[in-house]
């Protein structure tokens, strides 16, 4: 990702939205003007009360990755563009004290509000480091799990994400993402504008190219199940595959 596309990105404040980028804590009422929800209000208020208020606000995403997981006690799971660490503490709760969750972010900023939301409640099994999606600082083999939360579509390299997604995958490993693709093609003009990328629309794909990255890497059992469309020619899926064993 470039800098220049990263001082749009940096989520200080914005959130994805078809709409293009808005405050984060206004994200979810705007969005359902629209017809949709974004951020903190994707998820249950039951799975919110132990995550931290800063993670909740800093949340940018356009799904709930932790909700098709299927996480089991004792996993090792990675998030890809971790944020404020929403999905990484939401994790840690179902893999439990003999599993761990890190989470990997591009932007200082968001790094160092995730390892002090973890500091607030005391998590110990959630960790966060700084990198890019693109160049995984982790070896190979090393998680059971990776989930991201409409990030992958700010990539300008996305088949290079699924590439290091496979290799730090075990084999039998699990991809979980939610994120935002075409099913119309977008306008030249709002292709190529940096705000529509952080918006998470310029970058987004159309769902049968962005499955063929993923099965290009090496993954099997790729499927997306796509949401009712906010935009014409735009909309959130839940994308699952796996690492062949």
């Amino acid at each position: 990702m470039s800098l220049e596309l990263l001082q749009f990105a940096t989520p200080e404040g914005q959130a994805c939205s078809v709409d293009g980028c808005c405050e984060a804590d206004d994200a979810p009422a705007d969005a359902a003007e629209d017809g949709g929800v974004w951020g903190s209000a994707l998820y249950d208020t039951d799975q919110l009360s132990e995550v931290p208020d800063a993670a909740q606000l800093a949340a940018a995403g356009c799904g709930n990755p932790t909700a098709i997981a299927e996480l089991s006690p004792g996993e090792a799971v990675l998030d890809l563009g971790s944020g404020g660490g929403i999905d990484c503490f939401l994790a840690s709760k179902q893999v439990g004290p003999d599993g761990e969750v890190w989470g990997v972010d591009m932007t200082p900023d968001m790094v160092q509000l995730a390892r002090h939301n973890a500091e607030s409640v005391g998590a110990t099994n959630v960790r966060f480091r700084l990198g890019e999606i693109e160049d995984i600082p982790f070896a190979d083999d090393t998680f059971d799990v990776i989930i991201s939360n409409c990030v992958i579509n700010l990539s300008t390299d996305k088949p290079q994400v699924f590439r290091e997604a496979f290799r730090v995958l075990k084999p039998g490993g699990r991809l979980r993402v939610s994120d935002m693709v075409l099913t119309a093609d977008l306008p030249a003009g709002e292709r190529a504008d940096l705000e529509a990328w952080a918006g998470c629309v310029a970058g987004a794909l159309p769902v049968e190219e962005y499955l063929g990255h993923i099965r290009a890497a090496g993954f099997s059992d790729v499927r997306a199940d796509c949401a009712e469309e906010t935009r014409p020619g735009i909309t959130s899926a839940n994308v699952t595959a796996v690492r062949p064993a």
